[in-house]
């Protein structure tokens, strides 16, 4: 297996370089002296910013993108089938996976905290990042997501913290060398590659086995699965929520008009700090928890962390606020499995506004039929729900599931539900319905931020 230690000076070629992850890693490699170049199937801002910084980067996947390469880097969407992959192995160029390089890179810090569940990954991490930031700890980070206060999606800081998001799909976690892991959930999800909840819920033992004897587990204690992975850890445990028996919970915990929670930090009874959010919503308060049990467990002083958790803004795609066309604010959010959706929903219905359409792109096929059910009653909370067709990511359309079905399904529950296929049916339908004052908010991982876009380009004088 090659170390990326070992090409400094020399050329490592990223297949998929315009995902979030990936274009992170590129600067992370191009600042430790690798020579960096990539491909992505579509130039995307991503891209350009990599360009930018003067990486090249090929948009298209073609055999002769690798020539010359003396490592090839790709992410777990990238098949072997892929030209590029293809051809580095006619070539006998070594390839790493993207999350063998990211474990690479979290080796030898004293601490590596390692933000793992099925959702609040990214959340969490930029808060931890931001607040470990302003206790003057000088982390490097690695998340999902840009996030503003760290000028993207990577930082590089000091060879003592290393703060990232860890992710269960394709059990890419299990790649990493955590010495501190902070569990947000356990749920379903990613079931094309999982059997089951208890084929999830093994492969989290599995990461939290790699602790070091002296590493901590910090976790969600109102989450059944996560109780019961925490009674199996070999290491030190600390629990946060709501809950009286966690051991990090908040008291005192009162909402504002807008879903904002403020509340005290206290550990085992004893109150550490306040805290006044400026994110909204119930889960955000797990977040909160959640980093100040990480920060503290590594140095931080809980009063310095709960004033960085009052500045807290979350990271782009993570109930964002795009713009207002028309008197109608419009949101995106990340959110793409039923739980995350109505999470958002919930947030949004917090907001100031007359009437809140959903627009949800289904993401992958295979999610949407294994959790079709848990589909259906997602967005209750809207007045009216928009269905795109299914974002097919890394996969291929296996001919037995459509965005019809759900929408039929919906339907047949009394929703107000309406099939539109394209951006552009989207945009028509919400543009001859909404009022000034209502409140749109687009839903999913694929690219349903980019109808925000286009709505905002057309503007207040739109034409079909």
């Amino acid at each position: 297996m090659p170390h990326i230690k070992d090409y400094k000076g020399k050329r490592a070629h990223m297949i998929g370089i315009g995902g979030s992850s990936m274009s992170g890693l590129a600067g992370m490699l191009q600042k430790a002296g690798v020579i960096v170049t990539g491909s992505d199937g579509t130039a995307s801002y991503m891209t350009k910013m990599l360009e930018n910084q003067g990486i090249e980067v090929h948009i298209g996947h073609h055999a002769e993108n690798v020539h010359g390469a003396d490592l090839v880097i790709y992410s777990a969407a990238i098949s072997a089938e892929n030209p590029e992959r293809a051809e580095a192995a006619k070539l006998g160029i070594p390839q790493m996976e993207r999350a063998t390089l990211l474990g690479q890179l979290m080796e030898g810090y004293r601490h590596a905290i390692n933000v793992c569940g099925t959702h609040g990954k990214t959340s969490t991490t930029s808060m931890i990042a931001e607040a470990l930031l302003d206790a003057g700890l000088d982390p490097t980070v690695h998340i999902g997501g840009q996030l503003d206060y760290i000028g993207g999606s990577t930082r590089v800081g000091s060879h003592e913290t290393f703060v990232v998001e860890a992710c269960e799909f394709n059990a890419s976690f299990l790649q990493f060398h955590p010495t501190v892991a902070v569990v947000t959930n356990i749920e379903e999800d990613h079931l094309d590659f999982y059997k089951d909840l208890d084929d999830i819920c093994h492969a989290f033992d599995r990461f939290f086995a790699l602790l070091p004897e002296d590493g901590v587990c910090i976790g969600n204690g109102d989450d059944p699965c996560v109780v019961r992975a925490l009674e199996r850890c070999k290491v030190r445990t600390i629990t946060y929520g709501m809950g009286a028996r966690n051991q990090w919970q908040p008291l005192n915990l009162i909402c504002d008009e807008t879903g904002c929670a403020g509340f005290d930090f206290a550990f085992e009874g004893e109150i550490k700090a306040h805290v006044q959010l400026h994110v909204p919503g119930e889960f955000n308060v797990m977040h909160a928890l959640a980093t100040m049990a990480a920060c503290v467990h590594v140095g931080a002083d809980a009063a310095v962390v709960a004033k960085s958790l009052e500045g807290f803004a979350a990271p782009h795609r993570r109930f964002e606020l795009t713009g207002t066309v028309c008197g109608v604010r419009l949101y995106t959010d990340y959110g793409h499995n039923p739980a995350e959706m109505h999470s958002a929903l919930e947030n949004a219905a917090h907001q100031p506004h007359k009437r809140l359409f959903a627009v949800m792109q289904p993401h992958t096929y295979s999610r949407v039929k294994t959790l079709f059910k848990d589909y259906i009653h997602c967005c209750d909370l809207a007045d009216e729900i928009l269905i795109t067709d299914i974002f097919a990511a890394r996969e291929k359309d296996p001919g037995d599931i459509h965005a019809t079905m759900l929408v039929d399904a919906m339907k047949a529950e009394g929703l107000p539900v309406h099939y539109t296929p394209t951006f552009n049916d989207a945009e028509k339908y919400l543009r001859e319905h909404w009022q000034p004052g209502d409140l749109v908010i687009t839903m999913s991982c694929g690219d349903i931020h980019l109808l925000n876009a286009q709505i905002q380009q057309h503007g207040d004088n739109y034409k079909a």
